[in-house]
């Protein structure tokens, strides 16, 4: 009993200590233009924010595409898992320098931090590619990630991404007093789940399919997310979908054993040759 006094005084302490640094660091937050003030306030609004490559403009755009192009073919489809959902392949390429070039981008950047609201990490990027797959399992189950309280991924579509390749789909925020009861209801859901994940038909039944949004998008498609605070997940598809995940979270996240998986050896890191 006592331990677990111990532990809500400690939770309490770290968020009220969250506020406090929130509010501090508010006078310290990049200007932002016109343009990039609006995804960050869409992303406040809406947990999302969907542009693309050319709009955003990035010096360093080519030389990403380039690079993510070049290792597409060395990702072999895998054998199907016990339950035969092929798991997607996912190469580690925060080493490398065209990726992490884009992803230090002062301007992308700069609106990250102005959505976080604190100094941010740039944890790293993955080249993921997802394979037809009929069961909804893994992340195509509804969930939210856990890793800060705010954090945003960065999602570049390399080719065009329709229906049947399982486009990156979405709850918007909610404000209303009934979305916040229906709200509680989707954090039991995935409390009792293990926090794995929903699928559609347990979802729409507290959440109509008609307030879901779905991205589908040309190749070069930029969608801002922020994992934690919205409810998502990739759609069922029959096609490949080839993705770039670029991940940040204040620089002193909730959960730093959770952002490791960016830059370490959970995945296949392919070798510089890969992109010369």
């Amino acid at each position: 009993m006592l331990n677990r006094v111990k532990e809500k005084i400690s939770v309490l302490e770290s968020e009220l200590k969250y506020r406090v640094e929130l509010s501090q660091h508010q006078k310290n937050l990049p200007l932002l233009g016109k343009g990039d003030r609006l995804i960050s306030e869409s992303l406040k609004r809406d947990g999302a924010y969907i542009t693309s490559l050319a709009d955003l403009g990035l010096a360093s755009t080519t030389q990403l595409l380039q690079a993510a192009n070049s290792l597409l073919p060395t990702m072999a489809t895998p054998r199907d898992s016990h339950a035969g959902y092929k798991l997607p392949q996912i190469y580690t390429v925060t080493d490398l320098p065209e990726f992490f070039a884009w992803g230090i981008e002062a301007r992308l950047q700069n609106i990250i931090e102005n959505y976080i609201g604190l100094p941010i990490a740039f944890h790293g990027v993955h080249l993921r590619k997802d394979f037809p797959n009929d069961q909804q399992l893994q992340t195509l189950l509804w969930h939210k990630d856990a890793e800060d309280r705010r954090m945003i991924k960065v999602i570049i579509y390399l080719h065009d991404v329709t229906d049947k390749h399982g486009p990156f789909e979405y709850v918007p925020r909610r404000y209303n007093l009934l979305a916040k009861l229906s709200d509680y209801r989707i954090d039991y859901e995935l409390l009792q789940s293990n926090y794995l994940g929903i699928n559609d038909e347990k979802l729409n039944k507290i959440i109509p399919k008609s307030a879901w949004k779905s991205c589908p998008g040309k190749a070069g498609t930029v969608i801002f997310v922020d994992p934690r605070n919205i409810l998502h997940h990739g759609t069922v598809r029959i096609q490949e979908r080839s993705t770039l995940f670029f991940t940040y979270t204040a620089n002193l996240p909730k959960r730093p054993e959770l952002c490791t998986q960016y830059n370490d050896d959970t995945f296949a890191k392919p070798s510089r040759q890969l992109t010369a």
